[in-house]
């Protein structure tokens, strides 16, 4: 231990054994300041802190650490130990990705979650009470998943508005507003966005929305309350760089002038779904014909489509899935596959378009990420 305080120890040393005023205090190491650990490297404040970090963090088999998974009610538990077990329970590498599923109700629990610096973030079909932030800093959330939670929308703002690194978010059936759209305009890095069966906000702050969030890739709107107006704000100002597409549920709102301004803008379109709009007809077709990447396209219910048009989607030699419930009956489905052979009609009940977890999985996977920390109820 002599020998270790003697070359390594950091603390200030008398010289000569004189005594000396604490602003005389000097450090005069016996040996310079390196070792086999520090490979021939000076060691700086930040040095040492880290290796003093490592030696703490060592001492305990903390759940979640060293990629291995574990309960956040056990970390809560041990973070009531003492100040130190405390502040080695909420270092933020603990707490990297956190499943909260199983959770009936998060309101502080939701806020220490998000403070402790959580990256990704699944607690779909939760209550959601007042999150309790202690700070006004950003948080470092990146994935979150809030699908069909119950929540007021200042408390939803309240959370959105201080994310500005968010690249995945689903926020499927939840009662928006026009900050709540605001605010998610401040996250530029945006990949993939789930608002299905939203509502509560303006096609003006949805356009200037999709005007920020220029990185979108995979954009579900599915269902939400729109108007005609909503959805010409959706073709004029999405990102031109969308590969996946989910226009589904509107029904007289959406037109073939619609359909035009669209691929116009979206050219790399690869998955689109226009099902349920009751105005596409075969006139859509060569249309729809310009987007050569165009691989999976659903036009179910669509019913102004006649069955026996949809052989003319042999001119499409990028299609590989064609979904069309509702337009052909069941006694003449072998026949249109018959008629399509590259094809695959009908395999796909469900749109998985920049949803977090698709309905054929059924692990707690997240955008194809699995969560560190898990809440065992």
């Amino acid at each position: 231990m002599s020998i270790w305080r003697d070359q390594c120890c950091p603390y200030p040393r008398r010289a000569n054994g004189k005594k000396e005023n604490a602003s005389e205090t000097v450090w005069t190491p016996r040996t310079p300041l390196t070792s086999s650990f520090t490979s021939g490297h000076h060691l700086t404040s930040s040095g040492w802190s880290a290796r003093a970090k490592r030696m703490r963090r060592t001492s305990l088999c903390l759940p979640g650490d060293q990629g291995k998974g574990g309960s956040s009610q056990d970390l809560l538990r041990m973070s009531r130990v003492c100040k130190r077990w405390h502040r080695l329970a909420f270092d933020e590498s603990l707490w990297h990705s956190v499943d909260l599923v199983g959770n009936p109700q998060l309101d502080q629990a939701l806020g220490q979650v998000l403070m402790a610096g959580v990256l990704r973030l699944r607690c779909p079909c939760t209550c959601i009470g007042e999150p309790h932030f202690t700070h006004t800093q950003h948080l470092r959330v990146q994935h979150m998943d809030l699908s069909s939670c119950t929540v007021s929308s200042p408390f939803l703002d309240d959370i959105i508005s201080r994310c500005r690194r968010l690249e995945n978010l689903s926020l499927e059936g939840l009662e928006l507003s026009d900050w709540i759209i605001q605010s998610l305009s401040q996250n530029t890095e945006l990949v993939r966005l789930n608002l299905c069966g939203c509502s509560g906000f303006s096609p003006d702050s949805l356009g200037e929305m999709l005007k920020s969030c220029s990185r979108l890739e995979e954009l579900n709107l599915s269902w939400c309350d729109f108007s005609t107006d909503h959805v010409k704000a959706v073709v004029s100002n999405i990102p031109s760089n969308i590969t996946q597409l989910n226009l589904s549920g509107y029904r007289q709102n959406l037109t073939m002038e619609d359909l035009k301004d669209l691929v116009e803008r979206c050219p790399h379109l690869v998955n689109l779904d226009l099902s349920d709009s009751v105005l596409m007809t075969t006139s859509s077709f060569p249309i729809l014909q310009r987007l050569q990447s165009l691989r999976h396209l659903a036009l179910s219910r669509c019913y102004q489509i006649h069955p026996a048009a949809l052989a003319d989607f042999e001119k499409f030699p990028e299609l590989q899935t064609l979904e069309v419930y509702g337009l052909v009956q069941d006694t003449y489905l072998p026949i249109l596959s018959k008629s399509l052979p590259r094809l695959q009609i009908n395999t796909r009940p469900f749109s998985g378009v920049a949803r977090p977890t698709e309905a054929t999985r059924r692990d707690r996977a997240m955008w194809g990420m699995t969560c560190r920390l898990v809440f065992r109820s």
